[in-house]
């Protein structure tokens, strides 16, 4: 490792970039003239947020990797990408010898990070240990030329020490992240006086004095909720699962579909952590023994974040989900869900229709709320009147007339359908049609003039008609009201960062009864940017059943559902696997994917 007399400048920095062919000889000249000015108004904003957060030895500087970055220069030979800090780093740690490394959060262990070093030495050295194997520790290091902290390690913890090389910003994540999440946990466990177990099944009763459990109020329990729900919001999560388990909790978070593994909390914090979220969400802290539901609205980044909350008694404990509703993802214009032409074209005519009832299907987690919200607001005018029924309230909106079930009190679906006809609606959503009594008061609503959305939970859309005659909705009824029924599933997108062309093998093609042919297809090989997946966001795919004459003749004769499926595919119906079939043969989703999900 060439460090000897060196140091990390952005003059420095901007040659060595330039030497790589990452910067044009203008750009270094601009870097060269402007680089300080620019680290001064960086230096500025990163004191006011750092400040707001009495958080002062984390701003000490601005690296010359953040300085360069923030020119936003675009990357040589891809204009679609940005020289960012990442590359910029990544750039320094190969000029200096030292491994990358990109730090994901989701990958590393809470006890090794916050250990080895104390917080202050962590923000003062900008220095994070990532791992730990054979007694070795790898240390995540900001400045390759000043090490002064790594060799006090050395001196004082008798460590040995693989170094790597981070940035700047990825390093004090972890510190903020890590080490707040940790400090504010560990100061509640110190509070706390385990001399009594909650809500543990399996424990004995054991009698003390005084045990009383730690208030949802204590500063270390609101700062480590704080924490927890700010890192879910940095990853891009759209649940947060906190499990009680025999002795530890578990906290879980669900990307793109997927649930990983986050933190390990100690058993007598959780139910602080509980009652602290239960506090927020205005639920009933004493009431543990019953399921709630409660809501918490909040702001990240300038945008205001919905979150709806559950809790689930268990034999260990209350089990919290915090489901994270984002406005941005709730609500897009209809054209950017994924529909493909056809099927985007006529979901446009069900819409369209004075009355009748469309149905959008699918299990939990497809995607139906977003598409029934997103045509909603579509169809939000000052001249409407749109009132929704739901169990719970999704998100609230300020142009919808929202009526939350409450079935404690006999607020019901059926009974508030029966309630909204009296308040002159234009366009009803019922949540959900889980019932005879709702799904005949939506097909009279249907009858009597008003356009009526609702989900329903079946496999496909030819499959929905089958539901309904279940619910006992006679067939004649269904022709006479059902506009259309849309089923849907969510796919994971390929990482573009890593994207891989490969042929579909011969029994794959097979398998997806497809002519024999060469087909190319794509895959994510993993990476920093998609945590090693392979797969960065998800799209949807779509099955929608048109009601034409001729599936309503079938309708009226059978419930047969290879029927119903055989006559709409003459007219033009993809089925959910041709769908994700087509977006295979885009580059947008995988062979894996689409075999795990249709």
């Amino acid at each position: 490792m060439t460090t000897d007399k060196k140091a990390l400048t952005i003059e420095y920095v901007a040659t060595l970039l330039k030497k790589r062919r990452l910067l044009t000889d203008i750009q270094e000249r601009e870097i060269q003239i402007k680089g300080e000015a620019q680290r001064a108004r960086l230096r500025k904003t990163s004191d006011s947020f750092y400040s707001s957060k009495r958080m002062h030895t984390i701003a000490e500087s601005v690296s010359p990797a953040e300085v360069i970055a923030s020119f936003n220069f675009p990357l040589a030979g891809d204009d679609k990408k940005l020289l960012t800090e990442d590359v910029i780093t990544e750039a320094i740690a190969d000029e200096v010898g030292l491994p990358y490394r990109k730090i994901d959060p989701l990958k590393l262990n809470l006890d090794i990070v916050t250990s080895h070093i104390p917080r202050p030495f962590a923000q003062r050295y900008l220095v994070v240990p990532i791992e730990e194997k054979d007694k070795v520790v790898t240390l995540a290091v900001a400045d390759p030329f000043n090490l002064e902290g790594v060799e006090n390690l050395k001196a004082t913890r008798r460590m040995k020490i693989n170094l790597v090389l981070s940035s700047k910003t990825d390093i004090l994540k972890i510190v903020r992240e890590f080490y707040g999440f940790r400090y504010s946990v560990g100061a509640a466990e110190k509070e706390f006086s385990p001399t009594s177990e909650f809500g543990n099944l399996e424990q004995y009763v054991r009698l003390k004095g005084g045990a009383v459990e730690l208030e949802a109020t204590d500063q270390h329990i609101v700062n480590a909720v704080e924490y927890l729900l700010h890192y879910a919001y940095d990853q891009r999560a759209s649940d947060i699962h906190i499990e009680p388990k025999r002795d530890r909790s578990l906290v879980r978070l669900r990307i793109d579909g997927i649930l990983h593994y986050i933190h390990t909390i100690p058993k007598v914090v959780h139910p602080s952590i509980v009652s602290r979220i239960k506090m927020l969400s205005r639920m009933d802290i004493a009431e543990k023994r019953k399921p709630q539901d409660g809501r918490i609205k909040t702001a990240f980044r300038d945008k205001e974040i919905e979150l709806r909350v559950s809790t689930l008694p268990t034999v260990f404990g209350e089990k919290i989900v915090i489901r994270i509703f984002d406005p941005e993802i709730l609500f897009q214009n209809l054209s950017g869900l994924g529909f493909p032409p056809r099927e985007l074209e006529l979901f446009n005519i069900f819409l369209k229709k004075p009355n009748g009832i469309v149905l959008v299907t699918g299990p939990t987690g497809s995607g139906k709320t977003t598409t029934l919200y997103s045509a909603l607001k579509s169809l939000s005018t000052p001249e409407v009147n749109i009132v929704t029924i739901e169990d719970p309230i999704e998100m609230v909106v300020e142009e919808f007339n929202q009526v939350g079930v409450q079935s404690q009190i006999g607020v019901d679906f059926a009974g508030s359908l029966r309630t909204i006809l009296r308040q002159d609606p234009d366009i009803i959503m019922v949540g959900e049609i889980r019932d005879k009594e709702t799904a005949d008061n939506a097909v009279q609503a249907a009858l009597t003039g008003h356009l009526v959305f609702s989900t329903l939970h079946t496999n496909d859309a030819p499959s929905s008609v089958t539901r309904l005659m279940d619910l006992g909705v006679p067939a004649f009824l269904i022709n006479s009201t059902v506009v259309g029924i849309v089923a849907q599933r969510l796919l994971r997108r390929i990482c573009l960062n890593c994207k891989k062309e490969r042929l579909l093998a011969s029994e794959e093609i097979e398998y997806l009864r497809l002519k024999p042919n060469e087909y190319k297809v794509y895959y994510g090989e993993g990476c920093t940017e998609c945590r090693g997946t392979g797969y960065k966001g998800r799209v949807g795919i779509f099955e929608i059943l048109d009601f034409s004459e001729k599936v309503k003749a079938i309708v009226a004769r059978t419930s047969d559902t290879t029927l119903i499926e055989k006559t709409a595919r003459a007219e033009g119906m993809s089925t959910l696997r041709e769908s994700a079939i087509r977006r295979m043969l885009q580059g947008v989703t995988t062979y894996e994917e689409i075999v795990s999900l249709t």
